[in-house]
């Protein structure tokens, strides 16, 4: 095996993926059992998935030009989406087990966070200009704020707590005063 094949598969978010794919590719042998001809096509869309994201890996790494591998990474989050759609999918068409649906989210997160970790290592000043004009910068100060808040639940809901009452209309409230007015007095 080559050194640069070795690296990739040495990487923990290849790692991760790959215990993705893997726990994929258990979800569809199971499947395999229902006599739903929807299962067929979740079958093919987990697997696609799975496999473009070990793919995708690959692309990033081969590549060193910063705006490639966010390509490649932005590609990555979308697979993970699909592919989470198809799985919960197949537990509300009754083709797998809920067990398997949290065993694959859990799976996800823990891929999630050496996702984050990976794109985090991209090196922004290999690049070049693009003529789309998209920038991906995963490190301003408000995105590490934001994601500061979306890790911790009590510091993200305290953040939305200014004191208003959520729950209160001010539709209704406006609408009420009009049906006072209209009252006679």
């Amino acid at each position: 095996m080559s050194k640069r094949m070795n690296r990739l598969m040495n990487l923990p978010v290849y790692k991760k993926a790959e215990e993705v794919y893997e726990l994929a590719k258990a979800m569809v042998e199971v499947m395999e059992d229902t006599d739903k001809r929807e299962a067929e096509w979740f079958s093919n869309e987990i697997m696609s998935n799975a496999t473009m994201i070990l793919g995708k890996i690959a692309n990033a790494e081969g590549g060193g030009l910063y705006s490639l591998r966010m390509y490649n990474a932005v590609r990555i989050r979308l697979g993970i989406q699909d592919m989470m759609t198809a799985v919960i999918s197949t537990e509300m068409f009754g083709m797998n087990e809920d067990d398997y649906v949290q065993l694959m989210r859990d799976k996800v997160e823990e891929f999630r966070i050496e996702f984050v970790a990976w794109i985090r290592g991209f090196d922004k000043s290999n690049d070049i200009p693009d003529d789309w004009a998209i920038r991906f910068d995963t490190s301003t100060p408000e995105q590490e704020k934001l994601e500061e808040l979306m890790f911790d639940e009590d510091k993200f809901f305290e953040s939305f707590d200014d004191g208003d009452d959520w729950f209160d209309d001010e539709d209704s409230k406006e609408g009420d005063d009009e049906d006072d007015a209209d009252k006679p007095k």
